[in-house]
């Protein structure tokens, strides 16, 4: 939806499929600094690594960031970065506001 979303916009974009071309710690800490999240915040819960995962210990932050880089699936997703920042588009509907935002100040340069 967010690949169809761009492309009829006739924004130029690169697509990185994460399971094939996983994350490392220091770039998904870097997503994460773009996003202004934490990781605990960007993981899908529902999977069951994760749940397993949090059934055998309450998981701090640095466990669940390397649990996403060791199990890539677990990463929220679609995550659009533009001009070094970053959004996840779900819903679809946050990611035309932060395009205008992000665009506008690239022109503005």
């Amino acid at each position: 939806m967010c690949v169809d979303y761009l492309t009829h916009a006739n924004h130029d974009f690169e697509v990185r499929n994460h399971l094939k071309n996983p994350l490392s710690v220091q770039e998904l800490q870097d997503l994460l600094r773009k996003l202004k999240l934490k990781p605990s915040q960007l993981v899908r819960r529902n999977e069951a690594i994760f749940k397993e995962a949090q059934k055998a210990s309450m998981l701090t932050e640095d466990e669940i960031l390397q649990l996403m880089v060791d199990n890539p699936k677990l990463i929220e997703r679609p995550i659009v970065e533009v001009n070094g920042n970053a959004v996840l588009a779900r819903p679809i509907e946050v990611l035309e506001p932060f395009l205008q935002i992000e665009l506008n100040r690239i022109t503005r340069k």
